[in-house]
């Protein structure tokens, strides 16, 4: 199987990444420098508002927007400050962690120890914050005290105060010898670094040139937290590019293509540095057609958005995203097989989990999932269906959790929402439904303006209506409805003028009523 990431940096106003297998599109970054992204940030930000009935504070981090943080993202050292011992809260935790394991079959569940946010902090008081969620709509970005600097193998995590390695390296023999290296590497006390997926079989000299670059890191950050006041940025996480090289690239693929000789030569640079073997992968692109086009990468693009996702032997995946959840409903359409019903359905639903997969690493879709696979009688089909969608999501960077089936067929689950997805960054809500994906006929718009005109025929002060709307909605009224509109103006003895325009919304309604000088009434309406 072949895998290639290639960057198109070509326009300074957007950067893509996109990472092929055997020519199909797994995965898209899209990041523009129209948009801001704190994701990653450190700063030193200041208490402006406390909450306590969501126990939460509001943190001004001199961006602009204030950020969210909540008391289940507050590092216990913060806890000495409302006179609360942080071992003690921390050995509870674990207490409590054990015992809601064992409630949580039974329905149970205890709260972790948490002292009252009120208590720990005032408003002015300074903290160190990292940014860990875009800001979605009217709210800000989410915050957390629990700090991450990531390298290329390993993270700097400070509150930890020990060594770990990733959970998704399974094998008992590489963490452990994993965890000796860390060890032997002596890493200062108080704090914390855990081994990334990234960092399997790595040896010990590329691990210690990896702590050696976060040990750097955190002095400077360490110096600028004490000589800064607050609101300040502390650290940065870097560039687009750069970033996804570090967390992405891996031994599996093959080559990266880059677009712009500035990126190229950023990128090769970078990679000297820190992972001189993958240098020789890296390529500047030099054909004459754009790169994305050259590999069918733009086709795929195009796609992403589409409502109905075609699945490769029949049948039909529909997306459906609204403020609360996704859902996603799987249509059999042509797929048919010569076996049982039952058959053709399980086949179809294992397709149907892959390319769910797909979709929602593309989309970047997050929050509450809800996926209506076809009916299946058989308990091992559901079984296979559900260890199918979960082995697809191993490969999404984005945290999963992954439920059962329910007993009305569906499964849900939950998926990471970091920012907001590539379609609310790319599209904004349509003027004339307002997001709907509907608009009134011109019928239904007639009948609104001849209830209005009801009102305006009660005021003895009107002399004059206009009216303009969009000209469907005119055409309807002068035909449809002129004996209504005949009626209207002998009942309010008043004159009733429309004006049709169709570059007006279809949606469009403006009324002005006049008196007898000319001079507009108070009871003037549009929309």
């Amino acid at each position: 199987m072949k895998k290639e990431m290639l960057i198109n940096a070509s326009q300074s106003e957007e950067c893509r990444i996109a990472i092929i297998e055997d020519g199909q599109l797994e995965e898209l970054y899209v990041e523009r420098a129209s948009q801001d992204n704190y994701v990653g940030n450190v700063y030193k930000g200041r208490i402006v508002n406390l909450e306590p009935t969501i126990q939460a504070a509001f943190v001004d981090f001199g961006v602009g927007r204030n950020g969210f943080l909540h008391i289940s993202d507050v590092e216990p050292r913060y806890f000495k400050q409302a006179g609360y011992d942080p071992d003690e809260l921390i050995r509870r935790e674990k207490q409590n962690q054990r015992r809601n394991r064992e409630d949580f079959s039974e329905g149970g569940f205890r709260p972790r120890e948490k002292p009252p946010i009120q208590e720990i902090f005032q408003r002015g008081d300074e903290v160190l914050v990292q940014v860990i969620k875009e800001g979605i709509g009217n709210k800000g970005p989410t915050l957390s005290t629990y700090i991450s600097i990531p390298g290329r193998y390993l993270v700097l995590m400070p509150a930890l105060g020990r060594v770990g390695v990733s959970r998704k390296i399974e094998d008992e023999v590489e963490r452990k010898r994993l965890k000796e290296i860390l060890h032997e590497l002596n890493p200062p006390k108080g704090l914390g670094f855990i081994v990334r997926t990234a960092g399997s079989e790595r040896s010990l000299r590329e691990l210690s040139r990896d702590l050696a670059y976060l040990l750097r890191l955190w002095r400077i950050i360490v110096k600028r937290v004490q000589t800064l006041s607050a609101p300040v940025d502390i650290y940065e996480e870097s560039d687009m590019i750069i970033r996804t090289i570090r967390d992405i690239l891996t031994e599996d693929i093959d080559q990266v293509v880059i677009d712009s000789p500035e990126a190229y030569e950023r990128a090769k640079e970078f990679l000297r540095l820190v992972m001189p073997r993958n240098v020789g992968g890296l390529q500047l692109y030099s054909g004459k057609d754009p790169l994305f086009h050259q590999y069918k990468v733009e086709q795929e693009i195009a796609k992403i958005h589409a409502r109905v996702v075609p699945l490769p032997n029949g049948g039909s995946i529909v997306i459906d995203q609204t403020e609360a959840l996704v859902a996603i409903d799987v249509n059999s359409g042509s797929f048919r097989t010569e076996d049982s019903a039952e058959e053709s359905a399980y086949r179809l639903n294992l397709a149907a989990a892959k390319e769910i997969s797909r979709q929602l690493r593309l989309r970047d879709l997050g929050g509450v999932i809800v996926n209506d696979f076809i009916d299946m009688r058989r308990e091992k089909h559901r079984r296979g269906v559900e260890r199918t969608l979960r082995d697809a999501m191993k490969r999404d960077r984005a945290c999963t959790k992954i439920l059962r089936t329910s007993p009305f067929g569906l499964i849900e689950m939950t998926r990471q929402r970091i920012k907001p997805g590539l379609k609310r960054s790319f599209y904004k809500e349509c003027p004339c439904c307002t997001g709907r994906g509907s608009v009134k006929t011109p019928e239904s718009m007639a009948l609104d303006v001849i209830r209005i005109l009801l009102l305006a025929a009660e005021n003895t002060h009107c002399f004059k209506v206009n009216i303009r709307v969009n000209d469907q909605v005119a055409a309807f009224l002068n035909n449809q409805k002129r004996k209504d509109l005949a009626s209207l103006e002998q009942r309010g003895n008043m004159e009733v003028a429309i004006l049709g325009s169709e570059t007006l919304f279809p949606e469009y309604l403006e009324i002005r009523c006049l008196d007898e000088r000319g001079q507009e009434l108070a009871v003037n309406y549009k929309a």
